[in-house]
């Protein structure tokens, strides 16, 4: 069976947390989690809570054991952008994109 928990519109730009999500790809439930509380990147923080969420919807769902679960699928999906202006030299502005992404993690029992 397949478990899958969402972070939309998370404050953190997708390049900064595909370089996390990255290290949790493919591993086991147990094993990620201890990545993730070790890693010290902001995006670790919103990863670790999509994967207990995950985890919690299989705990409840049904009777699998959270030792046998492993990340099959995460991914980072790019989220809308506030854009904000900020003054420069004569009368100019320039454009600040702060970027969101979209966190899908989906579990699945080996």
């Amino acid at each position: 069976m397949e478990f899958k928990s969402l972070h939309k519109f998370a404050k953190i730009s997708p390049t900064k947390a595909r370089c996390v999500i990255d290290l949790v790809r493919g591993k086991s439930v147990n094993d990620s989690l201890a990545i993730l509380r070790n890693t010290n990147k902001r995006a670790s923080q919103m990863i670790d809570k999509v994967i207990r969420s995950a985890a919690a919807n299989a705990d409840e769902l049904s009777d699998v054991s959270i030792d046998d679960l492993y990340v099959s699928e995460a991914k980072i999906d790019c989220g809308p952008s506030r854009k904000w202006h900020r003054p420069r030299s004569r009368g100019m502005w320039n454009r600040i994109l702060k970027r969101t992404s979209h966190i899908t993690i989906v579990l699945t029992n080996k």
